[in-house]
């Protein structure tokens, strides 16, 4: 460089070294001289109404959903409803193939007829062992009559001793033949009752067959919408372990409920009867209406979280609600009108400062345990600024229902329009790490980088 490019240079650095020095000394003072007060983000206590509600997911259900199966196997012969049938009660949905259960049904009819034509042949033997009874009876009794009479002409000498031992002899045999036509009757009886036993496990055994080969045919049992048919024609369905779902039939569409999973924290505020609100992605510019029915007490526990099912019933007159959508549940569960609002994060916000500092403004101020520490009863501790604005003052309050972003105040010291601190931010040359500010890169003494 010439000696007059070198001069020339050295004039332009001594016109600029006034601005670069207080562009220096300005950045001097923000990251490295500034104060170290902190600063504090505040809100404005405000008064208004305010209105509590659970947030929560669940899944719109038709009011009553039956499952309808098969209770015999067989072969999916016709099939006469489909996805969104409506049917009645009673209206066939299906028909499997009948013929094994056709042919159990005419078997079991043969033996029945089979033990009714026995039971007849049984009554008759029984009223010919009636009649030979009676016969021997009257044998026995006539006997009786001879032996008597012999008795008296043996006594009186008439008749020899082997003649009167023959006519008690044939008195003998008589009463014998008796007894062995009442046990005769008596055999007779009980295999007649046998034969009604079986007569009456043959119709129980026919009614069986005739109830499978109505069960071959599938009707609705209530008035509804067919929602799932899990069939197709030609299919088999097997029912030997437990009765296969065939069809799915919703009852009544125009009302229905919404099953919301709500938070065991949630549900002692949840009333039966309480007005709720929700949307549906389907409708998301609408918004629909129900009431709270119950809170199911059937706990659901997922990762430990533990749900309770709060059914919502509504009306669908236009049935524009689906089964199986979702719903986004909002149900309000408290309302204060008019009254003192704090912003929840001045609720949340706790000084940096040492906690026996701490201690003593509790202390000073009469902050108890209860507010401080352990919230029960709802007490809490909220913030203000001092006179000098960068003091703090803690207050207690006792707090309501909240919206989560602003709590009801139901007692303590605050009043509309008071400021209280939400956070809070120090600048300190410490923070900054004691740096340069960016782009002043020259050494010391000389000209500033460029």
């Amino acid at each position: 460089m010439s000696l007059k490019g070198f001069l020339q240079a050295q004039k332009r650095w001594y016109i600029f070294a006034p601005e670069c020095f207080l562009v220096l000394l300005l950045a001097w003072h923000y990251w490295g001289g500034g104060s170290t007060a902190p600063k504090y983000t505040t809100a404005t206590v405000h008064r208004g109404d305010l209105t509590s509600a659970v947030q929560a997911t669940g899944t719109i259900n038709a009011l009553t959903t039956v499952p309808v199966g098969s209770y015999v196997s067989g072969t999916v012969q016709y099939i006469f409803a489909d996805f969104n049938t409506r049917v009645k009660s009673g209206q066939v949905l299906a028909q499997l193939d009948p013929a094994i259960y056709e042919a159990q049904v005419t078997q079991a009819r043969g033996n029945l007829e089979n033990a009714e034509a026995n039971l007849v042949t049984l009554a008759a033997n029984v009223q010919v062992d009636q009649a030979n009874l009676v016969k021997a009876q009257a044998n026995a009794t006539y006997e009786q009559a001879t032996a008597k009479r012999s008795q008296d002409l043996f006594t009186a000498g008439v008749i020899s001793t082997d003649s009167n031992d023959l006519t008690q002899s044939t008195l003998g045999q008589a009463q014998a033949e008796v007894q062995s036509a009442a046990a005769a009757l008596d055999q007779a009886k009980a295999t007649l009752a046998q034969a009604h036993a079986q007569v009456t496990s043959m119709q129980g055994g026919l009614k069986g067959a005739e109830t499978s080969l109505k069960y071959t045919t599938i009707i609705s049992p209530i008035d509804g919408i067919v929602v799932a048919r899990n069939i197709d024609v030609g299919q088999s369905v097997a029912a030997a372990l437990q009765a296969p779902n065939v069809f799915t039939v919703a009852q009544d569409l125009t009302r229905m409920l919404v099953y919301a999973a709500t938070d065991e924290s949630d549900t002692g505020n949840i009333k039966v009867g309480a007005q709720v609100t929700f949307a549906v992605d389907a409708f998301p510019t609408e918004q629909f209406h129900g009431r709270v029915s119950t809170v199911r007490l059937n706990p659901t526990t997922i990762q430990n979280v533990v749900t309770y099912n709060t059914v919502i019933d509504f009306s669908n007159p236009d049935e524009k609600l689906l089964p199986g959508e979702t719903a986004y549940v909002t149900i309000p569960t408290g309302h204060a009108s008019n009254s003192i609002q704090i912003p929840n994060p001045a609720l949340t916000f706790k000084p940096t400062t040492p906690k026996p500092q701490l201690q003593e403004l509790y202390q000073q101020y009469k902050i108890s345990r209860e507010a401080s520490t352990t919230h029960l009863g709802g007490w809490q501790v909220v913030w203000k600024l001092g006179p000098d604005k960068t003091s703090l003052i803690p207050v207690a309050v006792q707090c309501g229902i909240t919206d989560y972003n602003n709590t009801q105040l139901i007692q303590g010291d605050l009043h509309e329009g008071d400021v209280l601190v939400v956070a809070q931010q120090t600048t300190t040359a410490a923070a900054a790490g004691g740096q340069r500010p960016p782009g002043f890169g020259g050494g010391p003494g000389g000209p500033p980088g460029r």
